[in-house]
């Protein structure tokens, strides 16, 4: 909670706190406002000060024997590298408030206590007064319950908070693990994009057609799919950062899957196969490399997506060890997006192939109504028999050497 005018900022804080804390699964409240207590200050009578020649300067000096202590010098221990603070004290038992009271200045008259012109009057503790771009701000802090999503209570948080009347002066935002995940997750965003226009540029230079570029992007749709669809049976939370970063990877290895399909297809539409046979020879040549590809990526992360540690040290084996907990969002990912987006390629990719690829005409046949649509009468049919062609055969002469 933020506000340029600091008045009323403490009671909506505390009423923020009270609100947040009949919410299901909140715990350890606070409201960030200092705990109640007494400071003591001493207010020193400047002119009964004069008249024994003290200063409020030598007033501070004989009151930190009793507060933090008077320091004295430093010392630097053998191999530390900050110096130790050397201060002198009065013990223990003897720093209260009754000491406080009878503490003597000395003068040249002779010593004096400061009780003769120096009054103690009872205050309430300030604590630390905290400011963001000029504006008092007071931190109302809580955690979440074990085994409670924290983005659904997150939600319940804004919209309680949201309901509330704050006044015109005081703004609020959600901050914490909140404002951490839309850092990573803009983060993110912007990394999977350069990632996938750097996969895209690397396939126009090797394909040089739009059309297989889009064919073979397509298995990244599938393969986030399955990301979703994976989390969601096993109910596993989507977590920002190795689930985000899972996604990223995934998108460069399930390209392989079409890159293989796409290519073959290419090669044999180049030799002169009909579409259909093409497509039906690449699956039957590259359906065991694909296959066999994503199996062995799969079961190199499964384990680690089973939560399974291998000590080799120690020769230990571990399930859900606090060391594997930080991968399992990261490798579920993989596993997931990898199975779905390999079965749909094998099955998805050929039928995309039949669909935006276009087949090659033979003589004499007659084209669909798209492909004549657009033709745009480059091939007009005449009535007029073709007259035959008297005039003498052109002599081939050789072209000029390079």
């Amino acid at each position: 909670l933020s506000a340029a005018d600091p008045a009323g900022l403490d009671d909506k804080a505390r009423a923020v706190a009270a609100r947040i804390a009949k919410i299901p699964n909140v715990i350890d409240v606070s409201d960030g406002l200092p705990p109640p207590g007494v400071d003591w200050a001493l207010d020193v009578d400047r002119a009964k000060a004069a008249q024994y020649g003290i200063s409020p300067t030598s007033v501070g000096t004989v009151v930190q024997l009793v507060t933090n202590g008077l320091k004295l010098s430093e010392y630097r221990p053998a191999g530390a590298d900050d110096a130790v603070d050397i201060r002198l004290r009065l013990p223990e038992d003897r720093r209260t408030l009754s000491t406080l009271d009878e503490l003597r200045v000395q003068t040249s008259q002779g010593s004096v206590p400061i009780s003769n012109f120096v009054i103690r009057k009872p205050e309430p503790t300030v604590g630390i007064l905290n400011r963001i771009d000029g504006a008092r701000t007071v931190v109302v802090q809580a955690n979440v319950s074990a085994g409670a999503q924290v983005a659904a209570v997150q939600q319940e948080v804004t919209k309680s908070v949201a309901d509330m009347d704050l006044g015109s002066g005081i703004r609020w935002k959600l901050a914490g693990s909140n404002e951490d995940s839309a850092e990573a997750s803009a983060f993110l965003s912007k990394a999977f994009g350069a990632a996938i226009f750097l996969i895209f540029l690397v396939l126009l230079a090797q394909f040089n057609k739009f059309t297989s570029v889009w064919l073979v992007l397509s298995c990244v749709v599938m393969a986030t799919i399955g990301v979703f669809l994976g989390l969601l049976l096993t109910g596993e939370a989507f977590g920002i950062v190795m689930s985000g970063i899972g996604v990223i990877a995934l998108a460069g290895v399930v390209v392989n899957n079409n890159i293989v399909l796409i290519d073959t297809y290419d090669r044999l539409r180049e030799e002169g196969w009909d579409k259909m046979d093409a497509v039906l020879q690449t699956c039957r040549e590259r359906a065991r490399p694909v296959v066999l590809t994503a199996v062995s990526a799969i079961l190199g992360v499964l384990p680690i997506a089973f939560g399974l540690g291998l000590e080799i040290f120690h020769h230990e084996t571990t399930i859900n060890a606090p060391s594997t907990q930080w991968w399992i969002s990261l490798s579920s990912a993989i596993v997931f997006g990898l199975s779905f987006a390999t079965l749909l390629t094998l099955v998805v990719t050929p039928s995309m192939l039949m669909v935006f690829t276009r087949a090659k005409v033979k003589p004499g046949a007659r084209r669909g109504w798209f492909s004549r649509m657009f033709r745009r009468g480059k091939d007009k049919v005449t009535t007029e028999e073709p007259t035959p062609d008297t005039a003498e055969p052109e002599i081939a002469f050789p072209k000029a050497a390079e």
